[in-house]
């Protein structure tokens, strides 16, 4: 029995209330577009996970849950965390789709949630450790759900600095307030290895690397498709919603000229970054 929206525990109220809300369901609707952005990172996950035919895998943060049922082809079994309905209620919808069997989906935040202790081999994530409340504690917890020689990896994301999408969003900055945060906040809370190192191992983990990766990252399928879904985006339409229509239309503008340089080949591609993170237990 899947747990519904009044039955789990959540420390991370603000990100719940996110990703229950209009940032979850464009993710859930537009998952096509989203795993077109980020599945050129799942097989450096997968690969450095090592998953055999009869481990358990754990993938946290699992969103609409591509990379959980790439993982449970490759395992005996696993399952996906998610503060998100309905990023959950589509993961289900699409295994079922692609009939794979070994896989199940569970709402809850990883902070808290009660894993069985050594319950499973590996966990795993793709861009969803970066909003945890507490970091030390939620890799505690997924730690304890690790069994004797467990695995941990996941990619988060690096610095915007000198990025394709750091060129993105400074495109649009003259016209927006702070349109990102600081590295080691929100999204790029892990952008500094060394920062990684440290929370990884006050919870326990050990053999803690980084690697910095890149992957090709599909925006649209030209300019005006890659705005227009840029900018329904929840972090781009809420500061376009801070400010006056005029200036919105402006940042959108300037975002589309930049755009032109990344468009060939039947869409607009960059070059995506991220830094690939294993540790053991």
């Amino acid at each position: 029995m899947f747990m519904n929206m009044c039955s789990y525990q959540v420390v991370n109220e603000g990100q719940a209330a996110a990703w229950n809300g209009y940032e979850g369901r464009h993710w859930a609707d537009h998952d096509a577009r989203y795993d077109a952005v980020n599945s050129g990172f799942n097989e450096f996950v997968l690969d450095a996970a090592g998953i055999g035919g009869r481990d358990r895998v754990l993938d946290i943060g699992c969103g609409n849950g591509q990379l959980t049922r790439q993982a449970a082809r490759r395992a005996g079994a696993a399952m996906g965390v998610d503060l998100s309905l309905p990023m959950l209620e589509r993961a289900r919808e699409r295994a079922r789709e692609e009939g794979v069997g070994n896989v199940r989906f569970e709402q809850g935040d990883a902070q808290v949630f009660p894993f069985e202790p050594g319950g499973f081999d590996v966990a795993l994530s793709r861009f969803g450790i970066m909003f945890f409340a507490d970091p030390v504690a939620a890799f505690g917890n997924v730690r304890s759900a690790l069994g004797d020689g467990g695995r941990l990896a996941f990619v988060c994301m690096t610095s915007h600095q000198g990025t394709d999408l750091g060129t993105m969003f400074g495109a649009m900055a003259p016209h927006l307030p702070t349109p990102t945060g600081e590295d080691g906040t929100g999204p790029t809370s892990f952008a500094d290895p060394a920062r990684t190192g440290e929370v990884l191992g006050e919870a326990g983990f050990r053999d803690v690397t980084s690697t910095y990766v890149e992957a090709e990252q599909v925006w649209g399928r030209d300019v005006a498709d890659a705005v227009g879904f840029l900018g329904a985006w929840g972090p781009v339409k809420y500061h376009l919603g801070l400010v006056d229509p005029e200036s919105a239309a402006k940042a959108r503008e300037a975002l589309a000229r930049v755009l032109e340089g990344f468009e060939r080949d039947g869409a607009v591609r960059t070059r995506g970054t991220a830094w690939l993170v294993t540790a053991r237990c």
